[in-house]
């Protein structure tokens, strides 16, 4: 979530998102700041030009970073938050224990309130997860949760959620997108159907959505905590890089994002706007579907690693923005091993491989990727690359909400995507990209299944101690690194264009937009 990451649709996680958050200390490298001695007034209009839309504004279906940034922090809020140096804060808890190895209890503030002004308690908490869980909602991020047994009201502000087994990394998970809190009264109009009017406890509060153009929020002039500083969040669909661009220019929109590589100098050149970069937690690669042939056969797999020369890539396509990846897990997440080694470029190899595999001579290929313009590049560089081991690989580009259908699906060979660990912990990226129960929208693409992986992982999630945790996440991508379903490109950086009069905006490393402190000079 983030492809950070309704993985209905996926993406990630990124943006293909994902597609598809744990907090390192938000170090932001931007240059957004606008004049201090100019100062700013709260209120007006906050109008964001995004390239994709929301593929969904319910945070159970939702599968990317892309569509969580409308809601998440925004309409819906969690028992708890991270703040910006990736710690556990109070939010609608205002505090939790854990009783014994599988419950865990929260005490809830008493002065909270949905938009529609149904009042927020330990049974609008047991509605919201009861619905995410209901197998016949087919929920796709239910198995992010699915350790919780039942979650019960103790009292109207007191609620336990009792596990199915221990599980260390709750906090992390509840504080993700997943876990925000919709009004019993949505959930009872909507019950097992996508929610189109989303309704939570926020700052902002959903005023209305033309799908494929823009999504209107308003201030929750009701809110229990401190309010915005804008009055209405549009997030304007403009798939045009360059539209997106002169729209700060022309003063149409404050802030433009994804911001594409090829047009940071001009962006960094503007009088009109800076370049925001922060690191992200998600990462970027290239990924395999093991069940389809060729690409069911390892040596296949680990012949393109072996023929692709990364170092290149890093430079030529993404002019080092963001640095060369070893894993799936950027640095800043807990359980990032940083001993992995990648594949080396060894040409005598990768043929030896396809050799090996029947394939001398070569074969056919497709890679799919979202139509995003360092994405193709990548991709064209893959299939240049790829000749040189008499792989003939055909492009093949999307509009992004249908990529992340036919990948989820299965519908694909190779393909370019990224995942936005929304959480911050291993597990988020361990579960939903390798773990068998996660095969398809939850995340696992690659339709990989590895029993020992499995094993891994679940014994992780078990476990208290964080030493331990980490030997054993290690030991998992050791073993995922030698199967090959994925080769990692490079680390994300979250890039925007920001108008020089913004100030307070912010990406968290997991990918989410954060705009309620933004102020418009």
């Amino acid at each position: 979530m983030g492809r950070y990451l309704g993985i209905g649709r996926l993406i990630i996680v990124m943006f293909i998102g994902i597609i598809m958050t744990g907090c390192s200390s938000n170090s932001d490298v931007s240059k957004t700041a606008s004049d201090p001695n100019i100062a700013s007034k709260e209120g007006g209009t906050l109008v964001i030009a995004r390239l994709s839309d929301a593929e969904n504004l319910d945070q159970q279906f939702m599968s990317t970073i892309n569509a969580a940034s409308v809601t998440h922090h925004k309409i819906y809020e969690g028992l708890v938050q991270r703040d910006k140096n990736g710690e556990i804060q109070p939010m609608l808890a205002e505090s939790w224990k854990q009783t014994d190895n599988t419950t865990w209890e929260f005490k809830l503030r008493d002065d909270v309130t949905f938009h529609d002004g149904t009042p927020f308690n330990a049974d609008a908490v047991k509605k919201t997860f009861d619905r995410l869980l209901d197998p016949a909602v087919a929920s796709p991020r239910a198995v992010v949760f699915e350790m919780v047994k039942e979650v019960k009201p103790i009292d109207e502000y007191t609620v336990q959620f009792i596990l199915k087994e221990p599980f260390s990394p709750l906090l992390s998970i509840l504080a993700n997108h997943e876990g925000g809190i919709i009004s019993p009264k949505t959930i009872e109009k909507y019950g097992k159907k996508i929610i189109q009017e989303p309704n939570g406890t926020g700052p902002f509060v959903f005023d209305s959505w033309s799908p494929g153009q823009e999504i209107t929020l308003v201030k929750n002039k009701n809110y229990w905590g401190n309010e915005p500083k804008v009055d209405k969040v549009i997030f304007k669909v403009v798939p045009e890089d360059s539209t997106r661009i002169s729209m700060i220019e022309t003063g149409e929109a404050q802030i433009a994002e994804p911001l594409p590589i090829a047009v940071m100098d001009q962006v960094e050149s503007s009088a009109a706007m800076d370049v925001y970069r922060s690191e992200g937690y998600g990462t970027e690669y290239v990924g395999f579907n093991v069940k389809n042939e060729p690409f069911n056969d390892v040596r296949v797999r680990k012949a393109i690693a072996h023929a692709i020369e990364m170092d290149s890539i890093i430079k030529g396509v993404f002019n080092n923005v963001g640095v060369k990846a070893n894993s799936l897990m950027g640095s800043k997440v807990f359980g990032y091993d940083a001993s992995l080694e990648a594949y080396d470029y060894n040409l005598k190899e990768a043929k030896k491989l396809m050799a090996e595999a029947g394939y001398s001579k070569g074969l056919d290929a497709t890679i799919l990727t979202m139509d995003s313009k360092e994405r193709v590049n990548l991709a064209e560089v893959l299939q240049s690359q790829l000749k040189g081991i008499g792989i003939n690989l055909k492009v093949q580009v999307m509009e992004y909400g249908s990529f992340v259908e036919q990948v989820n699906k299965g519908q694909s060979e190779m393909f370019i995507i990224s995942w936005r660990n929304a959480t911050g912990d291993a597990d988020y990226n361990q579960y939903n990209l390798f773990h068998t129960n996660s095969q398809g929208a939850a995340g696992n693409t690659f339709f990989y299944s590895n029993q020992k992986v499995d094993d891994l992982i679940d014994a992780a999630r078990k476990e208290k101690e964080e030493g331990k945790r980490k030997d054993l996440y290690a030991e998992a991508q050791e073993i995922e690194l030698a199967d090959t379903p994925y080769i990692p490109v490079r680390v994300i950086e979250n890039l925007a264009a920001v108008a020089k009069d913004v100030k307070g905006f912010s990406i968290s490393p997991s990918g989410y937009l954060e705009i309620n402190e933004v102020t418009i000079k």
